[in-house]
Order: C-alpha cells, then sequence, then structure tokens
C-alpha cells in the first residue's frame, strides 16, 4: 500500500545472510506483483474497457484473500469495533477513489506513462505535509522536486499515448494517495494497539469493496450480465482478472511488508526503483513506442524522486541531531 502507514522497526535479525536473503525476496515478490498488476489490468482494459467493474474485482479479490488468511489462522484476526471502522473510514474512501483513478489511467494511456506521471507522488506529500501535517519541507528539498515536475511535464508533451484523461486520473491517484499518507498517520496513532498493518490493510480493502459497488453500478451499471460471463472474448480474459486481483493485493501487502523491514526512507528508494522495473516490464511487453524525449523526461523524473530521497534523509538525521543537541542542552 503506502509508505506512510508504519514506521515499525525490522522484526528480522539485525544483519546476516537471513536477513539480506529475505529482505530480496520482499523486494523480488514487491516488484513482480506490481508487474503482473500493471500488465494484467492493461490486458484486461484493452479488452473490457470498464475501469470501475475491474477497480470492483480487484477489491473482490483482495477480500477473499483476506479473509482466507483469516479464516485458516495465517493473519490473526482483528477484534473490529463501530468506533474503529469510523476512524479507518476515510482511509478506505481514499483507497477506493485512488484505485479508481489508476485503473482509468491505465485504461486511456500506457502502463509506463500512467507509472511515471505517478511517480511524481513526492511533490504531493511535501505540499499535503506542509499543509496538514505542519511539515515544512526546507529549500534543498523543495528543488529536488524540479526535476521530478520537469521530466513529468517532458514525459508528457512527448507521450505517444497521451490522453488528457489519462493523466488527470493519474494525477488524481497521486493525490488521493497522497491524502491516505497523511490520514493513515493519524489512524496509526489511534488504533495502533488493536491493529497491525496487514489487518488495517485488509480491513481497508474490504471497506473498499463495499464502498465501491454502489459506484460500479451507478457507472457502469451490471457489466458481467450472463450473456457476457459466457461470451469466448470474457472467458479468454477472465483468467487475466483474476491474476489481476491477486497481484494488486499481494503487491500491497508485500509493501507493507517491505515496510516493517526497513526505514520508510529505504522504502521510498525501492519504491521508486519498482517504478523503473514496472516501465521497462510495460515496454517489452505491450512493445509501446518511445521517443528519446520520453525516456529522457521518464529519467529525470525517476533520478528527482532519487534525490528526493537522498535530501528526505538529510533532512531527517539534521532533525534528529537538533532534536539530540535540545535535550543535552536542556538537561
Amino acid at each position: 500500500m503506502c509508505n506512510a502507514v508504519v514506521q515499525a522497526e525490522p522484526k528480522v535479525g539485525s544483519g546476516g545472510v537471513g536477513k539480506t536473503l529475505y529482505l530480496g525476496m520482499l523486494f523480488a515478490l514487491w516488484y513482480a506483483f506490481s508487474v503482473g498488476f500493471g500488465v494484467y489490468n492493461k490486458q484486461v482494459l484493452n479488452v473490457f474497457p470498464h475501469p470501475t467493474t475491474l477497480t470492483l474485482l480487484n477489491l473482490f479479490v483482495g477480500s477473499c484473500i483476506a479473509g482466507t488468511m483469516w479464516l485458516t489462522g495465517v493473519q490473526q484476526k482483528p477484534k473490529v469495533t463501530k468506533d474503529m471502522l469510523l476512524r479507518i473510514a476515510p482511509l478506505a474512501v481514499v483507497h477506493t477513489i485512488g484505485n479508481l483513478l489508476t485503473n482509468i489511467s491505465l485504461g486511456k494511456v500506457a502502463v509506463s506513462f500512467t507509472h511515471t506521471i505517478k511517480s511524481c507522488e513526492p511533490f504531493f506529500s511535501v505540499v499535503f505535509s506542509a499543509i496538514f501535517l505542519g511539515d515544512m519541507p526546507s529549500a534543498l528539498l523543495v528543488l529536488s522536486l524540479v526535476p521530478v515536475v520537469g521530466g513529468i511535464a517532458l514525459a508528457s508533451f512527448s507521450e505517444p499515448s497521451f490522453n488528457w484523461i489519462g493523466l488527470f486520473a493519474a494525477l488524481g491517484s497521486n493525490i488521493t494517495f497522497t491524502s491516505r499518507n497523511v490520514f493513515s498517520k493519524k489512524v496509526m496513532g489511534t488504533v495502533k494497539d488493536s491493529l497491525d498493518n496487514i489487518n488495517l490493510f485488509s480491513i481497508i480493502t474490504i471497506m473498499s469493496m463495499v464502498m465501491c459497488a454502489p459506484v460500479t453500478l451507478l457507472l457502469e451499471g451490471v457489466q458481467l450480465t450472463p450473456t457476457v460471463v459466457t461470451s469466448p472474448a470474457f472467458m479468454a480474459i477472465a483468467g487475466k482478472a483474476l491474476l489481476a486481483g491477486i497481484c494488486f493485493h499481494s503487491y500491497q501487502q508485500v509493501s507493507y511488508m517491505v515496510l516493517q523491514n526497513v526505514s520508510p526512507v529505504t522504502h521510498s528508494v525501492g519504491k521508486c526503483v519498482k517504478s523503473v522495473v514496472v516501465i521497462v516490464a510495460s515496454i517489452i511487453v505491450f512493445q509501446n513506442p518511445i521517443g528519446p524525449l520520453n525516456v529522457a523526461g521518464t529519467a529525470i523524473a525517476l533520478l528527482g524522486v532519487c534525490c528526493y530521497s537522498a535530501v528526505k534523509i538529510r533532512d531527517k538525521k539534521r532533525k534528529e541531531e537538533a532534536a539530540a543537541a535540545a535535550a543535552a542542552a536542556t538537561n
């Protein structure tokens, strides 16, 4: 899911080959499921252009996986209260909107372009953190966002599959997912003693499915009619839709597991690398035409994201050092 929900200390041992292999496996699964989600969803949307219905299917498959984990004891079933659900509801709302907008974008433009646009999430993160959390960015951090925005602008102007709906849908998903990060910090401060991150994500998925169902009926009606379900075209994509749903839930859950074992900054860097992997893999699979300006814009944007993460590390260390110095002076 998001890279700001949990900031837990690593649960694996403090070092050694075992930890390295474990983290390597988690990152590999994270990237593989992310690629699978982007590719399978795009393949389904190319034949079945109903993003709201597909979003509902993604959430339904994820809810089934979460329920199965609780029933089999793989994941301990949480104790859910009405007050807890009310606190989590805003997260479910933005989670639903964010995933719907992502699918709308995937249906309109190339997977590589959607993920290039989504790489500008740090820009919205800085703005929202300043507005809602009072976390004012340093001048260098703001400067690091220039190549992110500039690179995305260059990639957009030179994108062969450019579409305004696809562009604004991807930007909208950035805004909603950044909002989710802000809400998550507040929610985890109130329910962290009764919910771990996996159960929080599972509950959000189920609530999002319930919220998405009436929206699907309103916007797209009942697309899965008996005629559609029994058609050869539908049967051909049903398996890919199922795989897309599995990858959808799995990549977000593994993302949580990665965040449990690394720092939020490392998770952010890993997320940047994930974007590169998904972009390259989608270009290879779909053989999208790309020009030199598009490649340059994408590279500049992703490099900017890496610079942003590096500056975040520097700023965090300086704040910690300043806090330690102030505490020492008080004592």
